[in-house]
């Protein structure tokens, strides 16, 4: 099976030397055991999946800490997080770095454990499905933040994307990319493993109750989060859908992006845009079942944006940068501004917000940054390029501090 480099593997060795125990999450089967066992071969390892491991490890932790000695890889370890203050002892009694890797699929949840158990002992970091740098082997790994010196930087080791809409489709789960896998019979198998393995141990529901959940969250990618349409459709009640999406979130399958709201921004909506984190598993559960037919079908452009969102959050991730208090999105009545009163992302670094609009176009115009100004009312920052990411062939200005960039430039 072919091992696809990945971006994040520099930082993970980088934070394994400087801290005492690396955590690892992300959502089921996005690489997470590979890449430990390819970058750091020499750790035993000891995966939770395991009923009997498992066993030992919570009715007998100094017999398992024995039978699995430092350094150790510890797989699916939200499963029995009372091992974590076993380890921490341990830990404790030694000055030396990087003698554990924990990892698993169940984010919030396991860092509840660890901000117990491991403060100030362990790094944390996130994995994603594969970028489109890494499948075609892009070494630029910065992550996504328009202002000029990136741009010029990112131009330097610009690839083309060629069959785009292919990999939309396809979806970013490494195992798609490592062996000749049936698209079909892959998402199968990974919601009925995400049903049984992750979800009937947090909620009390019938799988075709959930799936159908799934499935109505999945066709509102994109969009901002409805409770009371999702239940209604479901035929659960609405605080059942907030416990559900936070879940969903919880174990990596959806990403909430927040509004960006600051005092100047008052008549802005509060409610958060759901997005799934694939575009593969998205396609499924809404039953697309081609790359053509999704190319030209209605919800096209929505999927378009979930997939460049999620590119833009990998970029981030694969740096090991923590992108949730630097993207937003922007929406608003505000009566200054007479187009359509929103911003796709408004990215903000170092002070400065960058408005980015995502286009499914390959004609981009100025007005589709008409809502830019808004910006400019929020006190101690600066507006920044704003941009944007299209199916444009090549960088193009609209104005000078507007910017149509292909979606390579990511």
């Amino acid at each position: 099976m072919a091992y696809i480099e990945r971006a994040i593997t520099e930082i993970l060795k980088e934070r394994l030397i400087k801290s005492k125990c690396l955590l690892v999450t992300g959502a089921r089967q996005v690489g997470k055991s590979t890449i430990v066992k390819h970058v750091f071969p020499e750790f035993n390892r000891a995966n939770f999946d395991d009923r009997l491991l498992r066993a030992q490890a919570k009715e007998e932790p100094n017999l398992f800490l024995l039978n699995n000695p430092f350094p150790l890889f510890v797989d699916e370890v939200q499963k029995e997080p009372g091992v974590l203050e076993d380890i921490k002892r341990k830990l404790d009694d030694s000055d030396e770095r990087g003698q554990v890797i924990l990892s698993g699929s169940q984010k919030l949840e396991l860092m509840k454990g660890v901000s117990e158990s491991l403060a100030g002992r362990v790094s944390v970091m996130e994995l994603m499905g594969l970028s489109l740098r890494e499948i075609h082997s892009v070494e630029f790994n910065r992550h996504f933040v328009p202002d000029n010196e990136y741009i010029e930087s990112r131009e330097k080791e610009l690839k083309p994307y060629v069959d785009l809409w292919e990999a939309i489709h396809k979806g970013s789960y490494p195992e798609l990319y490592d062996v000749e896998r049936d698209w079909q019979d892959y998402y199968s198998s990974y919601v009925s493993t995400y049903l049984e393995k992750d979800i009937n141990e947090l909620i009390a529901a019938d799988s075709i109750t959930f799936t159908k959940f799934l499935t109505a969250v999945a066709s509102r990618s994109g969009e901002i989060l409805n409770c009371a349409n999702i239940a209604s459709e479901v035929g659960v009640s609405q605080p059942t859908v907030k416990v559900w999406i936070s879940i969903l979130e919880r174990t990596g399958i959806v990403f909430l992006l927040q509004p960006y709201s600051a005092s100047a921004l008052n008549r802005s909506i509060k409610s958060p845009k759901i997005y799934m984190r694939d575009t593969g598993l998205l396609c499924y559960l809404t039953r697309w079942t081609s790359a053509d037919a999704l190319k030209n079908s209605a919800v096209a452009g929505n999927v378009f944006e979930t997939f460049v969102v999620s590119e833009i959050l990998k970029s981030y991730v694969n740096e090991g940068k923590d992108y949730r208090f630097s993207i937003f999105y922007y929406r608003g009545k505000d009566k200054t501004v007479q187009s359509d009163n929103e911003i796709d992302l408004v990215i903000e670094e170092d002070g400065i917000l960058y408005p980015v609009e995502i286009k499914m176009t390959g004609n981009p115009k100025k007005e589709m940054g008409a809502t830019n100004p808004v910006l400019d009312r929020v006190e101690d920052r600066k507006r920044g390029n704003g941009i944007i990411l299209c199916l444009t062939e090549r960088k193009m200005y609209l104005r000078e501090n507007l910017i149509a960039l292909p979606i390579e430039y990511i």
